[in-house]
């Protein structure tokens, strides 16, 4: 077994939690971990059908959120943690990797993960290349806080970044993420999604500290969050750039659910900000 605390954050996850479990087995890590945020489905009796640790999360609104909550209350006594949601699926390819990868680590403390998109189904050849630095070393560092003050309703880190003190280097082996709860939830988890991406943007834009630690693509998107030309123009590199039409259809749907996507950040700095002027 490898040295390392598989964490799940979930939240009514009954319809995906099954498949990332079994992804994972029974003898390839120490141990795996379910975090949840007061699901009403069957998450909680999945968990327990399967032998994995099941841990209860209640969000104060303020800091820290779910992982960094774990991280700090119960800390993994492996080497290593790696946070997988629900949706993400280890293959037997980024296994093989891994454990290479971890046979060899001396001086390493984390490793970007690199994934496989499924869209209607669909596995996509392009669209947009999905990373997240979600494997390190335990005690090498934890997710970036951002002092929300109640502003989202999300209860975990989202888009922050695991803040690491060490040489970080990526396993290129591919993690399935593939959503089985439909389109519909897509577009609910966007929307809020798109909610919290104003309200850090407009928190970090004048914070020069803040800035800094933002990431290259960060910085490239945040350039472009109060251009209405961000969507059109996701979609132009999306769709062209990037091997989007290899999908055909699906691809193209895709990309334009993506436009959409940023387009309603950009709506929702305009409609904080003009809320904001209405206040003063």
């Amino acid at each position: 077994m490898l040295d390392i605390t598989i964490v799940i954050p979930v939240k009514n996850e009954e319809v995906n939690l099954p498949t990332c479990i079994k992804s994972i087995g029974n003898d390839f890590v120490k141990k795996i971990v379910v975090v949840d945020s007061g699901s009403t489905d069957r998450t909680k009796e999945i968990a327990i059908e399967y032998g994995v640790e099941f841990i209860e999360f209640k969000w104060d609104g303020n800091f820290p959120k779910k992982r960094n909550w774990y991280l700090r209350n119960h800390t993994p006594t492996t080497e290593w943690v790696l946070f997988l949601d629900a949706d993400e699926y280890l293959t037997d390819e980024f296994k093989i990797e891994l454990s290479r990868k971890l046979s060899n680590s001396r001086d390493i403390v984390g490793y970007w993960l690199n994934y496989s998109i499924f869209f209607m189904e669909k596995k996509l050849k392009g669209g947009y290349p999905l990373s997240k630095l979600a494997l390190f070393k335990v005690g090498f560092g934890e997710y970036e806080k951002i002092q929300e003050d109640r502003w989202s309703n999300l209860d975990m880190e989202i888009h922050e970044h695991p803040i690491l003190k060490g040489k970080i280097e990526t396993i290129k082996s591919k993690i399935n993420h593939i959503d089985y709860r439909g389109i519909s939830h897509y577009i609910i988890k966007h929307n809020e999604y798109a909610s919290w991406e104003a309200s850090r943007y407009l928190m970090d834009i004048s914070d020069l500290e803040k800035r800094s630690r933002w990431t290259f693509k960060q910085k490239i998107k945040y350039k472009m969050l109060e251009s209405l030309l961000i969507g059109p123009l996701y979609f132009i590199v999306s769709f062209f750039f990037m091997g989007g039409f290899k999908d055909g259809k699906i691809g193209f749907a895709f990309a334009i659910f993506k436009m959409s996507y940023f387009t309603q950040i950009y709506c929702k700095i305009k409609e904080q900000r003009l809320e904001v002027e209405s206040a003063s």
